[in-house]
């Protein structure tokens, strides 16, 4: 039960909706106990001795008995799954800002596919449990615990004879249970990986075609399925393996209660209607301890999920915001590292070493490299993506770790190299991270973009509906809408994380002639491939393998033989020899 006690948050305050349906479910198993009791009044008083009289009576009160019997199932029913249901509804939301809470470390190593899986199938299953199965097993309880009373009631030998069978059967349902547990966790985590499967096959679907690699993907989701449907089998081999057990025990006790109690009615030691009425509440015991098998399978799926459940729960929150932290006016955009070291995991090797700069307010620097050298990494400190291993990174003199996680990232600018945009319109994807902007702003934002001219040209203007990530677009639009999103928000700090890659070279001229306007008194943080966005900033980090191994202007940098001025001859040697060829 210890998967449940750590999710009892969740559910416990609203136990009054599951108290309430379990008091209607004990009425409902009392009035089942209350059937072989008038059946045995039937058989001896009415059939045996001829009282008719009392069939009117009988009629009416079983009517009567029905009716209250409908209403408090109904009752249960709906208090249960009203349970079930607000339970998990809380429970879906802290998950979902758990995930949200979550650092950049968690994500690098997660799955979106089995993140969705935990959150829909996991988190149904555990409902189940908790609207049905739970109830369920006090409804099963309480009624051979009910039923074996009036049993000894009506014969102590016999009542004894049943209570016999019952320790076999709960050693069977125990081991049952030790192995289905593990199966369902099995079942569950492949179904995971399933969903991970289909995620990512349908989000890359155009790479998958552009390189004819349909079959392949065929094959390694028939692979998947193929495990998710033997795991599923292995699961049913074991309910097939018990529950015939089960049953072959209990018809075991049927056969020894039916010769034991026909012999005492024969030596009048026991009324026929007594007998008649043993037996259906033997049935209320056997079969109830058979049933129990499957509400042991409904507990094993709903714990198995709730294990998958906490794995997020508990998930460690590596980037944690103190209790007083800062949130100020404003902040001035003065960025300062000293000797920082990053490591994405303690055992990984330093993606960043020892780097050490300072950036005043105003000032645009430009970070260039190899793919891996460390330039996002370093911008992605500045936001709290990611906590330094050593050293510290100060904004305004303050580490970033004293400021209010929203303030500071409310303050900074991040356009990322992969844009992404969500299916909503053009308008709020700009307004994202200020939906209270007026349309004026937005437009404004868009122009300085360059994005306001193909937005006009679309058919709905601002109020174009876009398609999963940004569809329907070019990745060139999509990136100015992004870095119109980022200048919306009038951040202090800007980053633009090779923001103009999948734009043409005239686009990104016009984009950094209109930029240069934004950059005035922005801290301006350039990431790119190509020199021609970063020779004017007022200072040029060059990284190789995390390390700072030059700095300085585009002019100094040019000329003095270093990794720089390398990147440069690459670069501009073809356009010299188109060049020379004119």
């Amino acid at each position: 039960m210890g998967t449940f006690k750590k999710l009892k948050a969740f559910y416990w305050p609203y136990k009054r909706y599951f108290l309430a349906s379990l008091l209607f479910v004990l009425i409902v198993t009392a009035i089942t106990v209350i059937y072989p009791m008038v059946l045995q009044v039937t058989i001896d008083q009415v059939v045996m001795e001829g009282d008719y009289q009392l069939i009117p009576l009988l009629s009416i009160g079983f009517i009567v008995i029905m009716i209250i019997k409908g209403i408090a199932n109904f009752t249960q029913q709906y208090l249960g799954d009203l349970f079930g249901v607000t339970a998990v509804y809380h429970l879906r939301d802290a998950l979902y800002q758990k995930l949200q809470r979550l650092s950049f470390t968690y994500y690098d190593n997660a799955r979106t596919g089995d993140l969705m899986s935990r959150l829909t199938m996991d988190v149904e299953g555990f409902k189940f449990f908790l609207a049905a199965g739970f109830k369920e097993l006090i409804r099963v309880v309480f009624l051979m615990v009910t039923s074996l009373a009036v049993m000894f009631y009506y014969s102590v030998p016999l009542a004894l004879v049943t209570m016999a069978v019952m320790p076999f059967l709960i050693i069977v349902v125990k081991r049952f249970d030790a192995e289905v547990h593990p199966a369902f966790r099995k079942i569950r985590k492949s179904l995971g990986n399933l969903n991970t499967r289909i995620q990512e096959n349908v989000s890359g679907m155009n790479t998958v075609k552009s390189l004819s690699k349909e079959d392949f993907e065929i094959e390694r989701f028939t692979v998947d399925n193929k495990q998710y449907r033997e795991i599923n089998i292995k699961t049913s081999n074991i309910w097939a393996k018990y529950f015939p057990f089960m049953e072959f025990i209990g018809n075991i006790a049927m056969i020894a209660l039916l010769v034991f109690g026909g012999w005492l009615v024969i030596d009048e030691q026991m009324s026929l209607g007594a007998l008649v009425a043993f037996f259906s509440l033997v049935n209320y015991i056997i079969g109830p301890l058979m049933h129990l098998g499957f509400i042991v399978n409904q507990f094993s799926q709903a714990k198995a999920a709730g294990e998958r459940l906490l794995d997020i729960l508990e998930a460690d929150e590596d980037i944690e915001q103190k209790d007083e932290a800062l949130i100020l006016e404003n902040i001035d955009g003065h960025v300062t590292f000293n000797d920082v070291t990053l490591k994405y995991t303690e055992d990984d090797d330093p993606a960043l070493k020892h780097i050490n700069f300072d950036a005043p307010p105003g000032k645009v620097v430009g970070l260039i490299g190899a793919t891996g050298a460390g330039k996002s990494s370093i911008t992605q400190l500045m936001t709290r993506f990611y906590e330094p291993a050593e050293g510290e990174v100060l904004i305004d003199g303050r580490p970033t770790s004293d400021y209010n996680l929203k303030f500071l990232r409310k303050h900074i600018g991040f356009v990322l190299q992969e844009s992404f945009l969500f299916s909503t319109t053009i308008k709020e994807n700009i307004a994202y991270g200020n939906p209270d902007a007026p349309i004026e702003e937005i437009i404004a934002a868009a122009k300085r973009a360059q994005a306001h001219d193909f937005i006009m040209e679309l058919p709905k203007g601002y109020d174009t509906m876009l398609g999963e990530r940004g569809m329907g677009l070019s990745g060139g639009q999509r990136q100015r809408i992004a870095i119109a999103r980022a200048l919306l928000i009038d951040p202090s700090i800007l980053i633009l994380d090779d923001a103009t890659s999948a734009v043409d070279m005239e686009t990104e001229f016009q984009i950094q002639r209109a930029l240069k306007e934004v950059m005035t008194n922005r801290t301006t943080f350039i990431i790119a491939h190509r020199i021609s966005s970063l020779k004017h900033a007022d200072e040029i980090l060059v990284l190789e393998d995390g390390v700072i191994v030059e700095r300085g202007t585009h002019d100094t940098l040019l000329n003095n033989g270093g990794p720089y001025q390398r990147i440069y001859d690459i670069q501009y040697q073809d356009k010299q020899a188109v060049m020379g060829t004119i």
